[in-house]
């Protein structure tokens, strides 16, 4: 896909966001709609060896939503890669849907692990990388997590480890929004400089305009490139990203729209009159 394509689909995407967690009455949209562009860069943009008809494909690439609470951006990736019905995004967190409010990988098609708990998605990657690795295998790994999870300990044991072993086949996402549940990111908890931070701890380190496909494009093709190091790719983002009024609000982390927020919504995002 070329670059107006792939903006497309990131407004084909954020509007289902919008609509899923609107029929559903509950969600997260903030931090949803602020990685976008990270997932539409990756299984849209070329970068992530994937096969719908095939899920569990030996060949296949990894991803793990470790901020699992976000998952109406992964799934409406899916569905558009056609791994189920686009018309199933509509049963979000319904019963006996397929899509429940955190990922469940054995309930939907697509999914190479469930999510729930914060601090663990780096540490289930390091495990899947470093198995590929001893089994001399190409598979690649990546990794989303918030910027509020950065503040689980664990994560921090995950990145020594990956440092230790080089793995290389591992890329970890940051969406760096600044802000989590209850506010902003530097006052809850500060992080530092996480540039930095991640490059002390041994990893090749790129920060980007995340909501830039082109800059997502050409982290993702560097990343692949690195040999000995893991690569983190810290992407600064705007949590609510393409709705004026959700736009770096911490009360729309985990609220739906009302009708008329929903029309608002989608009208901006299609960039329609309001």
């Amino acid at each position: 896909m070329n670059r107006d394509e792939l903006e497309e689909v990131c407004r084909i995407v954020r509007t289902d966001i919008i609509e899923m967690i609107y029929h559903a009455g509950s969600g997260h949209p903030g931090g949803s709609l602020s990685a976008v562009e990270l997932l539409a860069g990756l299984y849209f943009g070329g970068i992530l060896k994937i096969d719908p008809k095939n899920p569990k494909w030996e060949e296949r690439d990894y991803f793990i939503l470790s901020k699992g609470h976000v998952a109406p951006v992964l799934y409406s990736v899916l569905a558009r890669k056609g791994f189920f019905p686009v018309e199933e995004l509509k049963t979000l967190r319904k019963m006996g849907s397929i899509l429940q409010g955190h990922p469940h990988m054995s309930r939907t098609p697509g999914l190479d692990c469930s999510g729930g708990s914060l601090g663990q998605g780096l540490s289930i990657a390091n495990g899947i990388a470093l198995s590929c690795k001893m089994q001399k295998k190409g598979n690649r790994i990546y990794c989303l997590m918030g910027d509020g999870e950065l503040q689980e300990g664990q994560i921090w044991e995950a990145v020594m480890t990956a440092a230790q072993h080089r793995l290389d086949n591992l890329c970890a996402i940051v969406d760096y929004n600044h802000i989590q549940l209850d506010g902003n990111l530097e006052e809850i908890k500060n992080l530092g400089d996480l540039t930095e931070k991640w490059a002390d701890f041994g990893w090749n380190v790129l920060e980007i305009n995340g909501h830039d496909i082109g800059e997502v494009l050409l982290a993702y093709q560097s990343a692949q490139m690195q040999k000995e190091k893991p690569t983190v790719i810290i992407a600064n983002t705007v949590k609510g990203k393409g709705v004026s009024f959700m736009e770096n609000d911490c009360n729309w982390h985990g609220n739906a729209p009302d009708n008329e927020q929903y029309k608002r919504a989608v009208s901006e995002i299609r960039r329609e009159e309001v």
